[in-house]
């Protein structure tokens, strides 16, 4: 399970026009699921996205959890972090199929939510416009089999 998660000041999904989710202060989370992928790695990517300190505190520093600053996540589906980039058109194999990852999309939400946080989302293989406020910027990644 593959994820890319931004610091923001505020993201938003919208799907035809459509305002799906939208988040202040928190964490953008582009989500890749993977065909080996399990619900240990979604509870697993969970724990790490919500507990990863990357807010400041009084001092400047990244010193501060998505808990201590109020943080809510923003989830959206993201197929294209297994792209394979052989050739100049992407290919999408590499990604798990529906009945796979929308129960694994729904777990790694499940899993933030369980831990007290406010998640919002786009809808599972939808074509969706992101927007996002970024925060610093920070940019991490996260990949549950590294």
């Amino acid at each position: 399970m593959k994820a890319v998660v931004t610091r923001v000041t505020e993201a938003s999904v919208t799907i035809k026009d459509n305002t799906e989710g939208r988040i202040q202060t928190g964490f953008l989370v582009l989500l890749g699921i993977g065909p080996n992928d399990t619900e240990e790695d979604a509870v697993k990517l969970a724990d790490r996205v919500c507990g990863v300190r990357v807010f400041e505190d009084d001092n400047g520093k990244m010193n501060l959890n998505l808990e201590q600053v109020n943080g809510e996540l923003l989830v959206v589906s993201q197929f294209t972090l297994y792209a394979d980039l052989k050739s100049r058109r992407p290919g999408f194999s590499g990604a798990a199929k529906p009945d796979t990852a929308i129960p694994l999309y729904e777990k790694f939400m499940s899993a933030c939510r369980e831990r007290g946080f406010h998640v919002e989302h786009g809808q599972f293989g939808a074509d969706m416009k992101v927007a996002s406020v970024n925060d610093g910027p920070v940019t991490l990644l996260f990949d549950t089999k590294e």
